[in-house]
């Protein structure tokens, strides 16, 4: 499965308006304490000696994130699925496979990473390069917290303040909008499969921010959020909305799931009120969440 199955999340906190930064220019960035910096990730506190200046990073999320604070112009290597943005320096480094000889070719300063894989933090703690672990979010307050971990370790804090702020806005701006659409049934589509999400995950409380309501619930026999849902119980439920979340890997689109068996009698097949996520956006719990959440509820005020 993806790694949108390792998500989870709860209800937004309110918070107040602030503008997006962007961009990976070096005027604005902070000026660090001349100590250096400690920030609390997944791996304990983790002190920065100095503002880093070839960082890697092997993990899409964080990818996205560190460009998005204007850290851009800091990092040398992501690995082979940070896909966005395009000027991202990819290479064939793994986030799952890590290979401590293959990153410290790229004389790293700073290292980050969602897992703590093969062990790669202690091989690279050797070498005395600064690893932060910060793994998926289990709740939405961690996506911002892990935005502001970044933008303390890299000096640009101000921005990743701003950016959690902007993020904050749009999503409850997004949701207040769709406030009416209580009680729409949906289901969550990770691959042909039937596997799907409930509503304990974070992208199933992403869901619910809307106060839909996740038909795979009562499958997740386990309770471990990620049930398989056969074609028969998928069928019965009828959701009102279908959301597709294996469009860019597996070519899943409307007009391929109503040929399906069964499926064209789905009230969200009929009514057209199936929707196409983009796979990278519904899997990433970092800076294009808002994205996501703006077209959840898209589809929820366009409900037929």
């Amino acid at each position: 499965m993806r790694s949108v199955r390792a998500l989870s999340a709860v209800i937004v906190a309110g918070a107040m308006a602030l503008s997006a930064c962007g961009g990976s220019g070096k005027d604005d960035q902070d000026k660090p304490a001349a100590q250096g910096v400690t920030v609390q990730a997944g791996n304990g506190n983790v002190t920065i000696p100095a503002t880093p200046k070839r960082i890697v990073s092997l993990a899409p999320t964080h990818t996205e994130t560190l460009f998005a604070i204007g850290a851009g112009s800091q990092v040398v290597a992501v690995d082979e699925y940070s896909t966005h943005p395009a000027e991202a320096p990819k290479t064939k480094l793994s986030g799952f496979k890590p290979n401590a000889e293959a990153i410290i070719g790229y004389k790293p300063d700073l290292v980050v990473i969602s897992n703590d894989q093969d062990g790669i933090v202690k091989s690279l703690e050797k070498v005395k390069v600064p690893v932060l672990v910060e793994p998926a979010a289990a709740k939405l307050d961690e996506v911002y917290d892990q935005i502001l971990d970044l933008g303390k370790a890299t000096g640009r804090t101000a921005q990743a303040e701003q950016l959690t702020g902007s993020m904050r806005t749009k999503i409850q701006e997004t949701v207040r909008g769709a406030a009416a659409a209580k009680g729409l049934s949906y289901y969550h589509e990770l691959d042909q499969q039937s596997h799907t999400v409930t509503s304990k995950t974070f992208i199933g409380q992403v869901y619910g921010l809307f106060g839909l309501r996740n038909v795979a619930d009562a499958a997740d026999k386990t309770g471990g959020g990620y049930p398989q849902l056969s074609r028969e119980a998928l069928l019965k439920s009828n959701p009102d909305l279908v959301f597709l979340a294996d469009t860019k890997c597996c070519g899943q689109t409307a007009a391929t799931v109503a040929k399906r068996p069964g499926w064209a009698g789905l009230a969200a097949v009929k009514k057209g009120n199936v929707v196409e996520l983009d796979d990278d956006i519904a899997s990433r719990w970092g800076p294009r969440l808002p994205e996501l959440v703006t077209t959840i509820g898209d589809a929820v005020r366009k409900h037929k």
